[in-house]
């Protein structure tokens, strides 16, 4: 590997993919601090700078079978805005992997942000995993504001399975994911977010099952702490027949808010679409039963949340 970290970007690469900077396999572009760093190619999977704006195009070849891509975001300049555009293509047949995720480390008092446009395109029977973690780090009053939007175009029986984290630090966030889903198509999203202090989270689902037996299934999970404030929207919109599945599950602790506002459209009699939301505090008998265990009750706490975001 030619490029080089310091402890706390290292720290956030592990973070937000899992990988260090001798560890990598595959495909894989590195940014950092609003720059690629090193980038390397496959013979079915090519990565190549926009010429019209900042960021990237990654095309997978039709029939590429367990391959992965990594293009996790790092950034540790304080009082940087970042703003990148990144399109997939999936050709036919292919199944991937796609790791991305974004980690900020601010030590100092101006705002860092990361912006992440990141729009999706699979080809017939296409199937898709994507990973996409968000992580803040460092003691400064900056703010680490992270704002990841997903825009999704399924063909016919492609798929894609997004499982989305926001593991902690981050001051604020909207969190958007759009979708247009044709026959047979299939979306699976599960989405966990903690938020404490007084941080700031919203999630915009926005699906739009167009195809005869497209499906979707979006799933969030989220804790809330101490003066912090989530906002969970949805809507699901079936013009076919199809089936739609929004479960939204939310602990609040200590004087946090969770709002939910939920919307479903059925546009033909065929479509069957289902909105869950579950919002309250730890279960007293939760607790009860894990102390009688001999766990305190702060350990009783950080059990429950531990196995509520797994």
């Amino acid at each position: 590997m030619k490029f080089k970290l310091n402890t706390d970007e290292a720290k956030l690469l592990k973070k937000v993919s899992g990988i260090s900077s001798d560890d990598i396999k595959g495909a894989y572009n590195i940014r950092k601090d609003g720059k690629a760093i090193e980038r390397v190619v496959t013979d079915n999977i090519n990565i190549v700078t926009k010429e019209d704006k900042t960021g990237i195009d990654i095309y997978i070849k039709e029939n590429t079978v367990g391959e992965q891509v990594h293009i996790p975001v790092i950034i540790s300049k304080s009082g940087l805005k970042d703003v990148v555009y990144n399109d997939f293509h999936v050709g036919k047949n292919a199944q991937v992997t796609i790791i991305a995720g974004c980690g900020i480390h601010n030590c100092s008092s101006d705002d860092s942000e990361h912006d992440g446009i990141h729009r999706f395109f699979l080809e017939e029977n296409a199937k898709v995993t994507y990973i996409e973690k968000h992580y803040g780090s460092g003691n400064g009053t900056g703010k680490k504001i992270l704002n990841p939007r997903t825009e999704v175009n399924l063909k016919k029986g492609a798929s894609l399975v997004m499982d989305s984290l926001q593991i902690s630090g981050v001051d604020s966030t909207i969190r958007e994911t759009y979708g247009k889903l044709e026959e047979d198509a299939n979306l699976v999203v599960t989405e966990k977010i903690m938020t404490d202090n007084n941080q700031y989270a919203k999630t915009i689902f926005d699906v739009s099952l167009d195809g005869e037996n497209s499906s979707c299934k979006v799933t969030s999970r989220s804790i809330a702490k101490d003066t912090s404030y989530q906002e969970f929207v949805s809507k699901i919109s079936g013009n076919t027949k199809c089936f739609g599945h929004v479960e939204c599950d939310a602990i609040i602790m200590d004087r946090a808010k969770v709002i939910a506002i939920p919307e479903i459209d059925a546009n033909n009699v065929d479509a069957r679409l289902i909105h869950e939301a579950a919002i309250g505090k730890i279960a007293g008998e939760q607790l009860t039963k894990l102390m009688s265990l001999g766990l305190s009750e702060k350990q009783a706490e950080k059990q429950i949340i531990n196995g509520f975001l797994k």
